[in-house]
């Protein structure tokens, strides 16, 4: 008799995009079909550009199904995606495509950015990582996320509009303050 292989799967929000190590933890919960979360990538790959060194980025998933309704599969895939090590590269597809997230579409998405797993559609027809979805809408919604995007900074919520101008004005001022608790306690 075959033992069972226990396969663990990695959550979003240990899929870390960035400097693992970085003082500045920038979160983002969203949803693929959404304009404004597809305006916010941008913004979030040029903060990434800007601060190499100072933040890493965690993409949590917060489907609005009233309004998107392949948002759930498309997060579903961005995270067998990930198992492989490609959810940056996924989660920048399904962005750029995001009038074109049918399940097959998916397929075709996972094969263009290198996804190699033989049971990527069967994972995604059948729910494979669903939960992993709803975990992250839970965990948005106890922490008060209403709306999309919503972007938190170490843990405290950016109420701001995330602009470029506003999320850098603020890492900024975060890593000048950081910076001065250092010399004090060095001092």
């Amino acid at each position: 008799m075959k033992k069972a292989e226990i396969v663990e799967v990695i959550p979003s929000g240990k899929i870390v995009v960035g400097v693992k190590d970085a003082p500045v933890t920038l979160m983002e919960f969203g949803d693929y079909e959404s304009e404004a979360c597809a305006k916010a990538n941008v913004v979030v790959n040029a903060i990434l550009e800007a601060f190499p060194q100072q933040v890493k980025f965690i993409f949590r998933h917060f489907p609005i199904l009233k309004f998107h309704q392949k948002a759930h599969k498309a997060a579903e895939a961005s995270l067998a995606a990930g198992q492989e090590g490609k959810f940056w590269e996924m989660h920048n597809e399904l962005f750029a495509n995001r009038h074109s997230l049918g399940v097959i579409s998916l397929k075709g998405h996972a094969r263009d950015v290198g996804v190699k797993s033989k049971k990527f559609l069967e994972e995604i027809i059948n729910g494979y990582y669903g939960m992993y979805v709803q975990d992250d809408l839970r965990e948005g919604i106890t922490l008060g996320v209403t709306d999309i995007p919503a972007f938190f900074i170490n843990g405290k919520k950016f109420e701001q509009e995330p602009s470029f101008e506003n999320l850098s004005s603020y890492i900024q001022n975060l890593l000048e303050k950081t910076k001065q608790k250092a010399v004090k306690s060095a001092a």
